[in-house]
């Protein structure tokens, strides 16, 4: 009895950049020494998958280049096809964050994507949302267990009256009260805590629960012109826990009445903004979950498909 011959799987490796002088090998288990590419590329030493292999000869001290960038200097010389691993490279040193080339070399834009449409909710700034949500904001990590169970209550008992709202979702960080809230580089979480309460699905109905003793004060987490959007727990009104969450659930239907309003809309595909979290810090990452910081041309070495 003859069994079928297993398929070879053939050598393959991703280029980012036409730019780039190194490449990931993609195939399973890495590729042994020999291993040959479509291209002619022959490997010289075993490559791990997800790792580098040099595309041509680097002299020590050439650049290498991932994703049309300089990511290092090789620190020894390295010749085509041999594994770029870290003990071979040299960092450079950090440039500051002001000047980044990334921030001025800005690729061309792409030609608008017309004839494309989806159904979204239009808000009264231009922006756009997929979903119908409402958004709730801390201004103090301290609050978040409250706020946790306020959310379970909405959904049980607010929700149903309100079916064209999506969800209630919490928007929570780890800063306690006594962080140096005034420091120079404290307005960047502040910045983000700010932009993440006017993402398009909220719809604008900013809602922000506080502490009343915490450094972060929570009408700074309001847009500008947003007033009567703020349940404090050590106000004094508030008697016990029970009366918070009612505060927090009265102030919360106020804003899912509004909410319920809103209809969806034929919108073009220009109206999307898509945000993107990297997953991991493997050599993959800069394709699956980073787009928006590669070329818009991905090289593949590969047999032709027939």
């Amino acid at each position: 009895m003859k069994h079928a011959a297993v398929p070879v799987e053939q050598p393959r490796y991703i280029k980012l950049n036409e730019r780039d002088n190194v490449a990931i090998v993609v195939n399973d288990f890495g590729l042994p020494a020999g291993s040959r590419f479509a291209c002619g590329l022959e490997l010289k030493s075993f490559v791990p998958q997800g790792h580098k292999t040099a595309l041509v000869d680097l002299p020590a001290g050439a650049p290498i280049l991932r994703y049309g960038e300089v990511i290092g200097y090789a620190a020894t010389p390295i010749g085509a096809g041999e594994w770029v691993d870290e003990a071979r490279i040299r960092m450079p040193e950090a440039p500051s964050l002001d000047n980044l080339e990334i921030s001025t070399a800005v690729p061309p834009a792409l030609p608008p994507l017309e004839g494309y449409t989806f159904e979204g909710y239009r808000n009264p700034d231009g922006s756009v949302g997929t979903k119908n949500i409402l958004g709730i904001s801390t201004s103090v990590q301290c609050v978040a267990g409250t706020l946790e169970y306020a959310i379970k209550r909405i959904r049980s008992e607010l929700l149903p009256k309100y079916p064209n709202v999506d969800d209630v979702v919490g928007i929570t960080h780890a800063y306690g009260c006594g962080v140096a809230i005034t420091a120079p580089d404290a307005v960047v979480p502040i910045r983000t805590l700010q932009n993440l309460a006017l993402n398009p699905n909220f719809g604008g109905e900013v809602m922000v629960v506080g502490l009343g003793c915490e450094k972060l004060t929570p009408e700074r987490l309001l847009p500008e012109g947003v007033d009567n959007s703020i349940v404090r727990m050590q106000d004094e009104a508030l008697e016990g826990f029970g009366a918070i969450v009612d505060g927090i659930l009265a102030m919360a239907e106020a804003r899912l009445k509004v909410l319920n309003q809103r209809k969806r809309e034929t919108c073009p595909a220009s109206d999307l903004v898509i945000g993107l979290q990297c997953g991991g810090s493997d050599a993959f990452s800069g394709v699956t979950a980073n787009p928006a910081s590669v070329s818009r041309r991905t090289f593949w070495c590969e047999p032709a498909r027939r």
